[in-house]
């Protein structure tokens, strides 16, 4: 059936010149024409059912009004396509939301995985070098399933065997730019298959307003902003620690704010305490009247209100050992709560040598037992070095807001955050672009996650205060 032309055998090639390469003329093997078109037919038929399968709301509409024309005329064609243009803008302007999630974000898919990702899938893949060509054939990831959401594509891709999620992480840049998006992220959704997030937009480019004051006392997961999906980002601070770095101007004091600003009921309800600790005096003060007799400036009353803190857990340790392993506030144990703005202030730059032991000591003490006796610890610094904050992996959630150096992200969310889309050091130095966008990386999952903190005015704050105080 198969029918080999010899070629020229390579033992028995001569050069004469060294720096020439020898070339032959290899053994070809001709196929019978009856085999590849089988082959042909196979793959079309293949392609056309995966099509189907797929994206079937679009396969319809394409195919209906041809179906139509070839059994009925040109004109009831012209009516089915009016009516099928009729139907979904008369859907979309009465229940948007609806005509999206069914029918809008896929359309946008089929049109996304066709011009975009399968279009320029063979170039990027090997010109980043996650592809390979070899003899003449190109051995290239496989694009998967692709699906938008209201600000970004979620494209899912086969590895090659032997390939690591590193191979991929280290070629973000490659990705976004050759698929015309403004980043790319990697995470894994199983075993050999990848999930690659493309946003199309920003939905976090316009300053947020002062989240409301909540209407029940709670010290559960607080509402301090958006989520880049649009979903709520709730902060937990009861049970963790959470530690905030940024550079000045980043947005710190929207994240310590909106906390507070969460919690006020149950502050009212004497469910919570705030222990407020302000080295700069400025950030905190503004609301000092909020924290009462539980407000410290200075280096020295800073110390003591650790410390009393920390005389504060141990007290609750040796009541609940042997009864209890969590906390649930009451108004007899309420939630305490240990806001530190510029803790580097405290823990690095401080000159009197016997403080800095004595705040770095309270401070470890109460990030390693305060959490299962409902003593939490909420800080904020600028500089996330080692020499800076020597215990920030004692904090099990972390935000990275706007830094100065790339490698400062991996130093606040942990190695591999950048590298899996973490590009804290490209946020906005503009105010009203950057001031509160951030990336957060939780203690249940190592994929951070970008959000961007409300904005708690100045009013907000003086209503806040007026609040508690009345």
């Amino acid at each position: 059936m198969f029918r080999k032309l010899p070629g020229d055998e390579a033992q028995h090639l001569v050069t004469t010149t060294p720096d020439t390469a020898v070339v032959f003329r290899p053994a070809v093997v001709q196929t019978p024409a009856i085999i590849t078109l089988v082959i042909f037919v196979w793959r079309m038929l293949a392609g056309l059912v995966r099509l189907l399968w797929r994206h079937p709301i679009a396969s319809a509409i394409t195919a209906v009004p041809g179906v139509t024309w070839t059994l009925y005329g040109w004109s009831w064609a012209l009516l089915t396509i009016f009516g099928l243009l009729a139907v979904p803008i008369g859907w979309a302007l009465i229940h948007r939301a609806s005509f999206l999630r069914l029918i809008g974000w896929r359309l946008l898919a089929f049109w996304r995985l066709t011009w975009v990702y399968r279009r320029h899938w063979q170039p990027v893949m090997i010109i980043s070098g996650l592809g390979r060509h070899l003899r003449g054939r190109d051995y290239l990831p496989h694009l998967g399933k692709v699906t938008c959401t209201s600000w970004a594509d979620l494209v899912t891709v086969r590895m090659l065997t032997g390939q690591s999620v590193k191979d991929w992480a280290d070629r973000t840049d490659h990705l976004a730019h050759g698929f015309g998006a403004r980043s790319c992220r990697v995470s894994v959704a199983r075993a050999g298959r990848l999930l690659l997030v493309f946003p199309r937009h920003d939905p976090l480019a316009t300053p947020l307003p002062a989240v409301p004051v909540p209407d029940e006392a709670s010290v559960g997961p607080v509402e301090v902003g958006t989520c880049e999906d649009g979903r709520p980002w709730r902060l937990k601070v009861h049970g963790t620690h959470v530690l905030v770095a940024g550079a000045t101007g980043a947005g710190k004091g929207s994240i310590l704010w909106s906390a507070i600003r969460g919690l006020l009921p149950a502050v009212r309800a004497g469910l919570v305490q705030i222990w407020a600790l302000d080295p700069k005096r400025m950030e905190l003060s503004f609301g000092r009247d909020l924290f009462g007799d539980r407000y410290a400036a200075t280096p020295e009353h800073c110390a003591e209100l650790l410390e009393a803190a920390v005389v504060v857990m141990q007290e609750r340790a040796d009541r609940f050992a042997g009864l209890r392993r969590t906390h649930t506030p009451t108004v007899e144990d309420p939630f305490v709560l240990v806001v530190v703005d510029e803790v580097a202030f405290l823990t690095a730059y401080q000159a009197d040598k016997g403080l800095k032991l004595r705040i770095c000591a309270a401070l470890a003490t109460l990030t390693t037992q305060g959490r299962a006796v409902g003593v939490g610890v909420l800080a904020a610094l600028q500089d996330p070095r080692k020499e800076v904050m020597n215990i920030r992996n004692l904090f099990p959630d972390k935000i990275a807001l706007r830094l100065d150096e790339s490698e400062q992200v991996d130093m606040v969310l942990g190695d591999g955050a950048r590298d899996r889309g973490a590009l804290a050091d490209h946020i906005s130095p503009i105010p009203a672009q950057g001031a509160g966008v951030g990336y957060v990386r939780l203690e249940t999952s190592p994929d951070p996650i970008r959000v961007r903190a409300a904005y708690v005015s100045d009013t907000d704050i003086r209503a806040m205060v007026e609040a508690v105080t009345a």
